[in-house]
């Protein structure tokens, strides 16, 4: 027995100052995963030439030329395209160059490690109703998996919390590169997810909980959520009447009311400011959902909607547009195998415009194969094209900047061996506000350590 503890302490001894030894071989992290200042400025004009362009908003063009220039798209055509004087020219003959591909749902730089609760920011469970809550407070710019997902050409991603909560906080619209975290955050408090789902009905086992545990109790307090930010947008608005009126003392106006947080975070979303994201599954929570939406009058975009089948006719209607995916999920037992893989074309046959999100982060690469998988169920290529790029700019309200090859938009291009939905398509280049980012990440950072 002492011989067997003698040799259980010498080997966990040697495992100690095997792991603390430093790796003979091992080269340290590049520097280049994190964001960095963008060098677009002092680099001065850049020209794609000869590859072929998917500029999405004004067709494909053989042979042609895009110009970057401090950060912006600053020409855009054929062969015959002037390139200025002393520009950097990257023959790019036999690749395709298109617009950077946004992913309207994940929670990069929320996650790091999904088994370490320590790199999680993904929900607060203090309550269901959190509106208040920022995800910009929250965003890891240094997270490993924003290098990998921008490797395969994702260039923009909406950031959004967990959604175990009804209100669970306010999203997020991103660059995946920048100088710091600042520069990454291009719209902090984008929209706001509604989620009316089963998995929102936490602690449905203890009789005396808070929280709902029936969709009847969902739906309540939400309304009395709503009803509560619109007295509290009353009672500030005639306090700001009061307080503008000149004929009248300022004493008059009384005391301001005491600041709400969570109450004033709806302000905007019951004004109609900003949008709210209704995520929704089963057609009875569509029909709740969309109910209240219209009740207090929110501008909306629907999201998942993963057994809306039956109710196309009604979701066209609306005019709203329609996130989709994972596209991945299983189908119910009642239904066809390919219904997932089909409701997208459906819903383009039905004139819905949508977008596609990859509602991962580990996996927020992927994205551009959901939109390859509807186009072999019948979605019109060009219109799985415009759904990871223009729709999307054109939903989050930064069509003006994003979305297509167009002059004067921002320098997000991307340059590839192949078609963007196809799964052997290798991306060779990504320019973010027209910087050439590095194609390093973590993974090939082990790659090429390991392969040795």
């Amino acid at each position: 027995m002492k011989n067997f503890i003698r040799i259980f302490i010498a080997l966990t001894l040697s495992a100690t100052l095997f792991a603390q030894a430093p790796a003979k071989k091992s080269a340290p992290r590049s520097s280049s995963v994190k964001p960095v200042a963008s060098s677009a400025a002092t680099m001065g004009p850049v020209a794609l030439k000869g590859g072929k362009l998917l500029t999405v908003s004004h067709g494909v063009i053989e042979n042609g030329v895009v110009v970057i220039d401090n950060g912006k798209i600053t020409a855009v055509g054929g062969a015959g395209t002037a390139i200025p004087a002393g520009a950097r020219v990257i023959d790019c003959a036999g690749m395709t160059i298109y617009p950077g591909l946004i992913d309207s749902s994940t929670q990069l730089g929320l996650t790091e490690i999904s088994a370490v609760d320590m790199s999680n920011d993904l929900v607060e469970t203090s309550d269901e109703i959190m509106p208040h809550m920022h995800v910009s407070d929250a965003f890891h710019a240094e997270s490993d998996l924003i290098p990998v997902t921008r490797m395969n050409g994702i260039t923009n991603a909406i950031v959004s919390p967990a959604s175990r909560d009804t209100l669970p906080g306010q999203m997020a619209f991103i660059q995946l590169d920048g100088k710091d975290r600042d520069d990454m955050l291009l719209v902090r408090d984008i929209s706001m997810p509604l989620n009316f789902t089963g998995s929102q009905r936490r602690n449905q086992s203890f009789a005396n909980s808070r929280y709902p545990s029936t969709r009847m109790g969902m739906a309540t307090q939400l309304r009395q959520t709503f009803i509560d930010a619109q007295e509290y947008m009353q009672k500030w608005d005639d306090y700001n009447k009061k307080s503008s009126d000149t004929s009248k003392d300022k004493k008059d106006a009384g005391s301001p009311p005491k600041r709400d947080l969570k109450l004033e975070a709806l302000v905007p979303y019951l004004q109609g400011k900003k949008p709210v994201v209704l995520t929704a599954d089963e057609p009875k929570d569509i029909k709740t959902a969309m109910s209240l939406a219209k009740e207090f009058n929110l501008k909306v975009i629907l999201e998942s909607l993963t057994r809306g089948q039956i109710m196309v006719d009604e979701i066209a209607a609306s005019h709203l547009p329609v996130i989709v995916g994972s596209i991945y999920e299983a189908p119910d037992t009642n239904e066809r195998y390919d219904v997932e893989y089909s409701w997208p074309a459906e819903l383009a046959k039905h004139g819905v415009k949508i977008a596609f999100a990859s509602y991962d982060s580990h996996n927020a690469r992927n994205l551009p194969y959901a939109a390859g998988y509807a186009v072999a169920y019948g979605l019109p290529y060009e219109e799985a094209l415009k759904a990871l790029t223009l729709n999307p700019a054109e939903i989050w309200g930064v069509s003006d900047k994003l979305g297509s090859l167009d002059v004067g938009k921002t320098a997000n291009v991307v340059v590839a061996n192949g078609d963007p939905l196809d799964v052997r398509t290798d991306v060779k280049r990504v320019f973010i506000a027209g910087r050439d980012v590095p194609m390093v990440s973590r993974q090939t950072e082990l790659r090429d350590e390991y392969s040795k």
